[in-house]
């Protein structure tokens, strides 16, 4: 497919990027590919002397651990992965600090849970705080989902997740996902040789998810699937990422240099607040408001605050300043937002006006049911 945009600026002016590299292109037959990490540190090391911030988000842990240990494949019991990703990040850190240290770089190990960044705003701004001391003390962050002790209920899902959620939590201006196949395809080239190259893409739509695979390679967990839902998010919040060939030869400075390699996701206008991408990213929705025609086009097109009155049902069970999903009638996710009122008392004033919802409920602290300044329009992103 041809290019349709010009990617030189959004890399001309990114000063802030974060990288993440896949289990794919960092570990081999005998473990860490060493070799790639050295080109890596290498390419990274020029981009940080141009005056920009990098942040790196590296897989590899658990692969390099279960190498280690003599596995021929991950175990199935949560203890056996968690062991294996304790041996692997020792080795993992090690190696990139070795690779950076042969440019006089310092790097630093963060690792971190889906609940770290999603159960407080206070732990979210902790680590926050902590990446721009680091990145202000010029030391380079590597970051990684702490599987030693996480479970499945605060995961990140993956690192393709986590590196979007770093992306917007630090305002970076770009994201670079490098992984073991050079772009997105219409199809798998792995098994089908007709698949084409898609070297942009301007709306993420349905179809593109479609031509994308979520089946993931042998030692990483995400697939391209994973990566579509990251450039997705952050996409909608005005940042564009790319997905490149991270074996590729000097992938990292053909990229800055204007070389349209990969395939680069064009972001939307305008940018999200850091406080809004929280709401809309990183909570875990405790349940589903779904919202009538016109509430859609109030808050959609009018930039409005949800009211009473637009809302049809409620799923879940949450408190108030809960974050929940607000949907229309189709089930498409529009937006995430907090709520003023518990699930109980909203039940009680579904499709009442503002003015009734003292008689209603005894009280009324708020019109709003979720006011626009606590939520995040994203369009449809599942």
């Amino acid at each position: 497919m041809t290019v349709t945009v010009d990617r030189k600026p959004y890399f001309e002016l990114a000063r802030r990027v974060v990288i993440k590299v896949g289990s794919g292109v960092l570990t081999g037959a005998e473990g860490l590919n060493t070799d790639v990490i050295a080109s890596l540190s290498r390419q990274i090391s020029s981009l940080l002397t141009t005056g920009r911030e990098v942040l790196l988000v590296s897989s590899g842990a658990m692969a390099s651990g279960q190498k280690k240990i003599g596995l021929s494949r991950r175990p199935d019991e949560i203890p056996k992965r968690q062991a294996i990703a304790a041996v692997g990040q020792a080795g993992l850190i090690l190696t990139w600090e070795n690779a950076f240290s042969a440019y006089d770089r310092k790097v630093a190990q963060i690792l971190l849970t889906g609940e770290d960044l999603s159960s407080s705003r206070r732990r979210y701004l902790n680590a926050r705080n902590t990446m721009h001391t680091l990145l202000a003390w010029k030391v380079l962050p590597v970051i990684n989902e702490n599987d030693t002790v996480v479970v499945e209920e605060i995961k990140f899902g993956d690192n393709d997740n986590l590196s979007a959620l770093i992306t917007l939590m630090m305002d970076a201006d770009l994201l670079i996902n490098l992984t073991d196949i050079d772009s997105l395809y219409t199809a798998d080239p792995r098994t089908n040789p007709g698949a084409e190259k898609i070297h942009t893409v301007e709306t993420i739509t349905r179809g593109i998810e479609k031509v994308a695979t979520g089946l993931p390679g042998v030692l990483g967990t995400g697939g391209m699937l994973s990566k579509i839902r990251a450039a997705r998010k952050v996409t909608v919040a005005g940042i564009p990422m790319v997905i490149a060939g991270g074996k590729s030869e000097d992938v990292l400075e053909r990229l800055f240099s204007g070389d349209p390699c990969g395939t680069f996701f064009v972001p939307s206008k305008g940018r999200l607040s850091n406080r809004k991408c929280w709401i809309g990213f990183t909570l875990k929705p405790k349940g589903a408001i779904a919202i009538d025609d016109g509430a859609v086009n109030a808050i959609i097109d009018k930039g409005k605050s949800l009211l009473s009155g637009g809302i049809v049902s409620v799923e879940g069970d949450f408190g108030i300043g809960a974050p929940v999903v607000l949907r229309d009638g189709h089930g498409n996710r529009l937006a995430t937002g907090l709520v003023n009122y518990s699930a109980a008392d909203i039940r009680k004033i579904v499709g009442c006006h503002s003015n009734e919802i003292e008689s209603k409920l005894g009280y009324k602290p708020y019109d709003e049911v979720v006011h626009r300044n606590n939520m995040a329009v994203l369009g449809e992103c599942e």
